[in-house]
């Protein structure tokens, strides 16, 4: 009986199966089965196990991937991130610049947009023929418009006047100072190409703004008749955006320019007069005389012993310039007493005097962004503006806003 068991389990010759009793003896038990209950291996609990399993599976897997890229997609603390000396290479910056710089391309596109309508309008005013009196006949609307007409525009020897204010409103105290600059300019009043009335003639101001810084616009600056700079505001170097010719330089000791490639291509420069040592500056740089030691030392800041200009070309703006513009800046602000305005405002007053048409470039302090460029030739902030007390630039962004919208002047850069 034992042999045929055993021979019972061998596979048969002929193919047939095995009898299910040899099958069960056949099949060895785990050593493990002995001790613990058996697994059960109908087909139904193997589906529902290898289910379960796909389900976990893909829990560890969405986890896994999730704890790699949600942290992504956070803003980082980069100070709480890496260390004070941490560095980061060099293409690494320049691809999170470069990040930075598209993070928003609704942004850039409005930008764009902005400049090339700017440059288009700039464009189209060139085109244009010039119109006769365009900005006197824009003023007469606007309520401040009395005080900005017929303002002498440089102080002349041929013309008494009583200064009745000190400067910069007048020049009550500095006659002497005054009556020896005037004795040494060969033409201190109006220039034979200003004095003719048949002709219409387009001023720009270019202000010194970092709304400038990128506008493309020095070729449309360089077409007009006048073109009227501000103190130290450079040329070299900046042609793409402020242009490349000056025809009138506004500025006071302390802020002429130290370069004396800043003078080239320049048509005339107007002194305006804070003290009656600026007077005795202009004596010295048109009769090439230096100042004493002892003078020097009552400017705020060191100041240039010469300019490579001729003896024509030196002018003295006219202090009532200064003066009808505070009057008109009185009107835009809350400060009690005379205004001093800056000489961007002053220009522009100016321009009004000479021009039939004026337009304004480099305007506009946004102060609600501290961070954004002060001026067009350097890398200080808005923020800095904030520490002079000496003007008002609110007033004067409100009055050049009313000369905007009157249609007196065009803003070519957008920012009023």
């Amino acid at each position: 009986m034992v042999t045929m068991n055993h021979l019972s389990v061998q596979d048969p010759d002929d193919g047939s199966p095995l009898l299910p009793e040899a099958v069960e003896a056949a099949t060895p038990t785990p050593a493990f089965h002995r001790y613990s209950t058996p697994i059960k291996t109908d087909g139904k609990d193997f589906f529902l196990s290898r289910t379960e399993n796909l389900a976990l599976s893909l829990v560890l897997l969405i986890g896994c991937y999730s704890a790699v890229l949600i942290p992504a997609y956070l803003p980082v603390d980069r100070a709480a991130t890496f260390s004070d000396d941490y560095q980061q290479p060099k293409d690494l910056v320049w691809i999170h610049k470069l990040a930075i710089h598209f993070e928003d391309f609704s942004i850039q596109l409005s930008f764009s947009l902005c400049l090339q309508a700017l440059l288009n309008l700039s464009a189209s005013l060139l085109s244009d023929p010039c119109q006769p009196r365009w900005c006197l006949n824009h003023l007469k609307p606007l309520a401040c418009s009395a005080g900005l007409l017929d303002i002498p525009v440089f102080v002349q020897r041929d013309r008494v006047d009583a200064w009745d204010l000190s400067p910069p409103l007048g020049l009550q105290g500095s006659e002497e100072h005054l009556a020896l600059a005037l004795a040494n300019l060969p033409q201190p009043g109006l220039p034979p190409s200003l004095k003719g009335k048949g002709s219409c003639r387009r001023c720009v101001v270019v202000g010194n703004g970092g709304v400038l810084h990128g506008s493309y616009l020095g070729s449309h600056i360089d077409q007009y008749d006048i073109i009227i700079r501000m103190n130290n505001a450079p040329v070299p170097g900046f042609e793409r955006d402020a242009g490349s010719h000056t025809t009138i330089r506004l500025m006071y000791p302390e802020g002429a320019p130290h370069s004396a490639q800043e003078y080239k291509r320049t048509t005339m420069v107007a002194l305006v007069v804070f003290k009656s040592l600026d007077l005795d500056w202009l004596t010295s740089i048109v009769t090439k005389q230096r100042l004493s030691f002892w003078s020097k030392l009552w400017f705020w800041r060191e100041v240039v012993d010469e300019i490579p200009l001729s003896p024509e070309t030196f002018r003295i703006l006219h202090p009532e310039i200064i003066h009808k513009t505070g009057q008109v800046l009185q009107k835009y602000t809350q400060k009690q007493g005379n205004m001093v305005p800056t000489l961007g405002a002053s220009a522009v007053v100016m321009a009004l005097q000479l021009c039939d048409q004026v337009s304004l470039a480099g305007f506009g302090y946004d102060m609600q962004h501290p961070e954004a460029r002060l001026h067009y030739y350097e890398t200080i902030r808005m923020g800095a503006m904030n520490a002079q007390v000496v003007h008002d630039v609110s007033a004067e962004k409100l009055f050049l806003r009313d000369l905007v919208a009157a249609g007196a002047v065009t803003d070519l850069t957008g920012a009023l």
